[in-house]
């Protein structure tokens, strides 16, 4: 089943949740909604299930206009962040909760219903525990059975609103990977909001990065990853470096970095914005002649065949950096902390100022 959501805004009071979003999602694709607190992904995930109205704006389901068609004839199931259980029904109940008050027309016999919340229970591998109580299941467990109550009415859509954000990291990194290989095997359109960008990354076909109730961009893991389209994507998908400097024919000047900035080849003088990975930042050890910034090495950590450096740079005076080194090379420089080294990208992503540069990229 297919979505498009079309010109979509939706305002509450003065706060502008949503503005002019549209965005087609294909039939069986796993999309992420991805971005911090505020920028409108659950609010627009909502309206999709019809839990919200838009002001403005249509969502179509294969085609078909949905837009004022009620959450219960939507064929939409929905995952909660902390699960939604009933406390007071087992864990076979709870699944078997769905089909259960379909209209008396569409309702399955009790036969049906127990073979298809066996299968289900098979399904999330949790048979076992069908007779249990939502309080006596772990955390990751209460989400997976939260998992097989929607799928047990045959959503023709799947909506997963931070579906692993109260658990802990280890079993979230768990459940991602179960949730990874379900949908290949269900195939069913999905859409999760998270701000979880190693969970958007890991798990999704395509990430959709939003902002102030916008699209900032949108593509495969791999594409929004290695081609952020703009300073907040950059800034928002893991830990970057930033640097400031000056912009002019086409380069950018930070110390005696000269770095290319082909998005603006006109640019005079212009503000611009360097951006560094921290495994693209490399040290060295401070010298006479040494070229790069000057900067101070605070601490090392040392995690498997990781080395994490914390360092201070000395222009601008006080900025933290992070780089990332291999282990051997971290050895072989042979530094302690509170030594003096030089640092210079390896790889960098410049964007100028639009308003010093009308032509330039932000």
């Amino acid at each position: 089943m297919s979505i498009d959501i079309q010109h979509i805004s939706k305002q509450f009071g003065n706060f502008q949740a949503l503005s002019d979003v549209s965005l087609n999602i294909g039939s069986g694709e796993l999309v992420a909604l991805l971005g911090p607190s505020g920028c409108g992904k659950t609010t627009l995930l909502r309206i999709i299930a019809g839990l919200e109205s838009a002001d403005t704006g249509q969502i179509l389901f294969g085609g078909q206009d949905t837009t004022d068609v009620h959450v219960r004839q939507r064929g939409v199931g929905f995952v909660f962040q902390h699960y939604a259980l009933f406390r007071h029904m087992t864990v076979f109940d709870n699944v078997a909760f769905g089909l259960r008050v379909k209209p008396r027309k569409e309702r399955p016999d009790e036969a049906h219903i127990q073979a298809r919340v066996h299968e289900l229970l098979q399904m999330v591998q949790l048979d076992w525990l069908a007779g249990r109580y939502p309080s006596q299941l772990s955390g990751g467990q209460r989400q997976r059975i939260a998992l097989a109550r929607a799928l047990a009415v045959a959503p023709k859509v799947l909506l997963l609103d931070e579906p692993f954000g109260a658990l802990d990291a280890k079993v979230r990194k768990e459940l991602r990977r179960w949730l990874r290989r379900l949908h290949e095997e269900l195939n069913v359109t999905s859409i999760f909001v998270t701000h979880d960008q190693e969970e958007a990354l890991e798990v999704a076909d395509r990430v959709v990065v939003m902002n102030k109730g916008r699209i900032e961009q949108q593509g495969t893991p791999q594409e929004v990853w290695e081609h952020p389209a703009s300073p907040f994507v950059y800034g928002f998908l893991g830990d970057v470096n930033l640097f400031h400097g000056r912009a002019s024919g086409g380069q950018m000047q930070v110390g005696d970095w000269q770095l290319a900035a082909p998005d603006a080849p006109h640019a005079a003088d212009a503000e611009a914005l360097a951006f560094v990975r921290p495994a693209d930042l490399a040290v060295s050890a401070d010298a006479p002649g040494a070229s790069g910034l000057p900067a101070r090495l605070d601490r090392a950590l040392v995690i498997g065949p990781l080395a994490r450096l914390e360092l201070s740079a000395l222009e601008p005076r006080g900025q933290i950096l992070e780089a990332h080194l291999p282990v051997a090379e971290w050895q072989a420089l042979g530094l302690k902390e509170g030594d003096a080294v030089r640092i210079s990208p390896r790889r960098a992503r410049v964007f100028v100022n639009m308003a010093d540069d009308p032509a330039a990229m932000i």
